[in-house]
């Protein structure tokens, strides 16, 4: 018998509707009031300056190592804006805007950054999961909570966040397959910033897109410009509609960079150039969406000092809320108590430098 073709009829789209230019596509622009419009632009703009501020009070020795989230506000801003209370989100760890938006606080971001525990809790009413930090492992836990829901006959919506390097995870894998079997409801939001710590994206993978991954589990699959807000907002709020109408899961993976290092513990400048980074941002999220705002009218130089100004306040009483927090918390020398009945070497090591480090902080205090 001759070879015959299967023609499985799908094709990759990818959707971009502000690009880098600022050119508009009108017929694609999602309808958006104009209050949430700028609801989603104060997100973007908090998400951005308290990134900033994370990065100087980092730098200042004020918390500890934490992954920055710059250039990729439209992909997790325009995607969690469609979860209501009732729905669930399944965070990695550089989803600080998403989770922000969603009810946790920046104290408690501060807080954990700074090692205390009491940074990870979450009311029991919040359907949000904590960060994971190994890598891909969140998107097991989030089909199945999808599953579940689909169990109960409700119309929840679970939408879990992963960056490119995750779907070179066995847990990628398994997660989209189990989840397109049971169809699921599933929004699956590849932030695709091009790195996976050093390994940039062409050395991960041979497929043309993430999105084309999608094909082999038999769910939809798109890819989206992830820095254009509204392109990855309208492609979301199909994704969402179809997992409440029971429809399953949606692959989208959102096209955007990661500009800052992969924490801060990481340089990036013995990877990559700073030609490859000058080029993205160019193409920064939050100016496009500025720009666009602009020309609806719905915004000027006015009311976006207001709003710079209303945007620094809130993150300085984070900051303070969270430094007087830490104080009343106790003394950070506890964390070696009652773990071992008498202390490992090399941990009674790391208890004297903490203490030494910690009076020296204490006297340069004192006379300051």
């Amino acid at each position: 018998m001759p070879r015959t073709k299967i023609d499985t009829g799908h094709k990759v789209e990818y959707l971009s509707i502000l690009d880098d230019q600022n050119k508009l596509d009108k017929e694609l622009e999602p309808d958006i009031s104009e209050e949430r419009l700028l609801e989603l632009y104060r997100t973007m703009l908090f998400g951005r300056r308290f990134d900033e501020r994370m990065l100087n009070l980092q730098r200042q020795g004020r918390i500890g190592t934490f992954p920055p989230i710059k250039g990729q506000e439209a992909a997790q801003m325009g995607a969690v804006f469609h979860l209501r209370p009732k729905d669930w989100l399944v965070p990695a760890f550089r989803e600080t805007a998403a989770e922000i938006w969603r009810g946790r606080s920046p104290a408690s971001v501060l807080l954990y950054y700074n090692g205390f525990n009491e940074g990870t809790i979450i009311p029991m009413e919040q359907r949000d999961m904590p960060m994971a930090v190994p890598v891909g492992s969140q998107i097991l836990h989030a089909v199945g909570l999808a599953y579940a829901a689909k169990y109960r006959g409700t119309d929840e919506v679970v939408m879990t966040f992963f960056g490119d390097g995750a779907t070179s995870e066995g847990d990628f894998h398994e997660g989209l397959n189990c989840a397109a079997v049971y169809q699921a409801p599933v929004v699956f939001i590849c932030q695709n910033n091009h790195w996976a710590i050093s390994i940039p994206l062409q050395k991960q993978m041979h497929t043309a897109t993430i999105a084309e991954k999608a094909q082999a589990y038999g769910m939809p699959g798109i890819q989206v410009d992830g820095n254009d807000v509204l392109a990855v907002y309208a492609a979301v709020e199909e994704a969402c509609t179809r997992a409440r109408n029971s429809d399953g899961p949606t692959l989208i993976e959102c096209v955007t960079y990661r500009v800052m290092m992969h924490t801060t513990a990481d340089d990036p400048s013995r990877y990559r150039s700073e030609e490859e980074v000058a080029v993205w941002q160019k193409k920064d999220p939050l100016p496009r969406f500025e720009t666009y705002l602009e020309e609806k009218g719905l915004l000027d130089a006015t009311g976006r000092d207001d709003l710079e100004d209303k945007v620094q306040q809130q993150i300085q009483e984070a900051v303070d809320a969270a430094e007087k927090q830490m104080k009343e918390l106790g003394d950070p020398i506890y964390m070696f108590d009652h773990l071992y009945e008498q202390l490992p070497p090399y941990l009674q090591r790391q208890k004297e430098e903490l203490e030494m480090r910690l009076q020296a902080k204490k006297k340069e205090a004192d006379h300051g």
